[in-house]
């Protein structure tokens, strides 16, 4: 077996365990039954701490579309009402329109989606008025879940992971046909609050991401728990491009169990005391770096609300260069730029950029795909869209061809170097067999002495 195809092994095998980012374990999510009062509004700390609630100044994320590629959302949930613009089910398991709760952790997918973009509910016997947006349709009610764009609208992307898919389709596979489909139907910011133990991806995700950077798409993706054993940052939030985010301990520093670290971290959210929806009209307090996630997805869905025209790598320079500054100066693997702070991201003056801070995957991918880019997998045949593109078609770098003088050298180097031996042979026979000719000279009653060149007997008896 080549180095090459064990790595290829050891990166499928740790991607088959992809699990679910948040949500330490089973046991740390408190369920309840629907509740019609605004006690689950108030665990929402992050609102107000994260400055959310000032941003709202400014932006709720209307008009944004934001793809949520998960375990499936239960849109009937009484925060999602009129959330869900569309979805689709990418496992072969679930419901078509990715409203299954599909998966290891079925409940996931909605308990991300609540956080994102849950617009909560008016009480059936309140007589509290609830707050009315500026997006038609869309309003925001004084119990229950709030998300951080509570007028933006989700496309719920169903995945299997986290255990054997019943409907076949394995974790490679799934992931780059989720992301073409989100992009292919009108998501401006991609949710993955998916995490795996290796740092390395498949090949065949490359054209994905590729796709949506050439698209303009901002995906936003979780760093992963120590807990859950991802002591290190793994794919694919290691993908460059991709707005990695940490987790933060109800004290904002880096939470012991709810993040790794790795150098492709930009951002850190809070991730543990946390609450969301459950699949049924429940709630859950739930912790893990897949809600710190839709915390940051949610406010670039704010910015890209404000600013249509603002470029994906803008976006995420927003972000970065607002936050504040933690753990060591600078970026760092932990904090990555630092705390997010919503506020500053849609209220202070950014130099424009073009360049993302957090790399580019056409950059990478001609980098370390050179010369073996024509094994990447062909792109799965899109869905039928509802949104025109209007970019071209991505396309992957070309490798080049390595030039006949660097092909000719090596067999130079071998063919000279074969020359040289046999020379090195004759010329020892030669000399050989004139020794061999000459007889030996001998003293005067005493043994043959040695000639010059000949080995003398080692004594094992008198070691040096």
């Amino acid at each position: 077996m080549t180095r090459a195809t064990a790595r290829r092994r050891r990166t499928a095998s740790a991607l088959m365990a992809l699990a679910l980012a948040g949500g330490a374990s089973t046991a740390a999510l408190t369920l309840a039954a629907p509740a019609y009062a605004d006690s689950w509004r108030d665990k929402e700390y992050w609102l107000a701490e994260s400055g959310i609630t000032k941003a709202w100044d400014v932006s709720k994320g209307a008009g944004v579309k934001v793809a949520v590629i998960d375990s499936g959302i239960d849109g009937q949930h009484l925060d999602l009402a009129g959330v869900l613009a569309g979805g689709t089910d990418i496992s072969g398991a679930g419901n078509p329109n990715g409203q299954a709760s599909i998966g290891a952790k079925p409940e996931h997918g909605t308990l991300v989606a609540t956080m994102l973009a849950g617009r909560g509910h008016q009480a059936p016997d309140a007589t509290a008025k609830p707050t009315a947006s500026a997006a038609p349709g869309a309003v925001v009610g004084p119990d229950g879940i709030v998300g951080v764009a509570p007028e933006a609208q989700l496309l719920s992307v169903s995945t299997w992971l986290g255990s054997a898919n019943p409907g076949g389709k394995s974790d490679q596979d799934q992931i780059p046909e989720a992301v073409r489909w989100a992009v292919d139907n009108g998501a401006r910011v991609i949710n993955i609050s998916l995490g795996s133990t290796s740092p390395e991806w498949p090949q065949s995700w490359d054209a994905a991401f590729l796709y949506a950077e050439q698209k303009d798409v901002v995906i936003v993706a979780a760093a992963g728990n120590r807990v859950g054993g991802n002591v290190q940052v793994g794919a694919p939030a290691t993908i460059p491009g991709v707005l990695t985010v940490a987790g933060l301990d109800r004290a904002g520093a880096a939470s012991i169990d709810s993040s790794s670290q790795g150098i492709s971290i930009g951002v850190a959210a809070p991730a543990e005391d946390l609450a969301g929806g459950m699949p049924g009209g429940g709630y859950a307090e739930w912790a893990g770096t897949s809600g710190a996630t839709p915390i940051v997805s949610g406010v670039a869905a704010l910015i890209r609300s404000k600013w249509p025209e603002m470029s994906a790598s803008q976006v995420i320079n927003r972000i970065v260069s607002t936050a504040k500054d933690a753990g060591a100066p600078g970026k760092d693997p932990l904090y990555g730029f630092g705390v997010l702070n919503a506020e500053a991201a849609l209220k202070a003056d950014v130099p424009e950029t073009k360049v993302n801070p957090l790399g580019s995957i056409s950059d990478w991918i001609r980098v370390h795909r050179r010369g073996n880019l024509a094994t990447t997998a062909p792109a799965a045949a899109a869905a039928p869209s509802s949104a025109v593109p209007t970019l071209p078609e991505a396309t992957v770098p070309v490798a080049e061809k390595p030039s006949q003088l660097n092909s000719a050298l090596p067999a130079v180097v071998v063919l000279g170097f074969g020359c040289l031996l046999v020379g090195i042979v004759v010329a020892a026979a030669v000399q050989l067999r004139a020794a061999m000719r000459t007889p030996p000279k001998r003293g005067p009653g005493g043994p043959a002495k040695a000639e010059p060149g000949a080995a003398n007997p080692v004594d094992s008896s008198n070691p040096s």
